[in-house]
């Protein structure tokens, strides 16, 4: 996501996942950290979901957020088995050792627009 920080933006590359009930996207942050200060004091963001690998596709939007620090307890396991598979990883012990210090992010969009180059792109021959 990026949020205005003074005259420039902060850009934030978070995990997600989208509620296609609620048509949101969930994140998840530390409560201490710039992007959650960030938020605090302004609720818009950009951002940007965008595969890596040809055909290049992806979503961009502006979205309103909104934090919840008791959803996390759900959010964040949620988001650390779809990134990593497992919980017990390393990674996700630790997350999951501190999950009371973390926010739920809500991104609720208020503008998308969407690209899907594979109409105009030739296949990618491995190397």
């Amino acid at each position: 996501i990026a949020i205005t920080d003074g005259d420039f933006p902060t850009i934030c590359s978070l995990w997600f996942d989208y509620d296609p009930v609620q048509g949101v996207l969930i994140c998840a942050t530390h409560a201490r950290s710039q992007i959650a200060r960030l938020i605090a004091k302004n609720p818009r963001c950009a951002f940007e979901i965008a595969s890596n690998t040809p055909p290049y596709c992806g979503v961009r939007g502006k979205a309103m957020i909104e934090v919840d620090a008791a959803a996390a307890a759900q959010s964040l396991p949620r988001l650390i088995t779809r990134y990593m598979g497992d919980t017990n990883a390393g990674l996700g012990k630790w997350l999951m050792s501190r999950v009371d210090e973390e926010l739920e992010l809500r991104l609720k969009p208020v503008w998308i627009s969407a690209w899907d180059y594979g109409q105009r792109m030739e296949p990618v021959k491995p190397a």
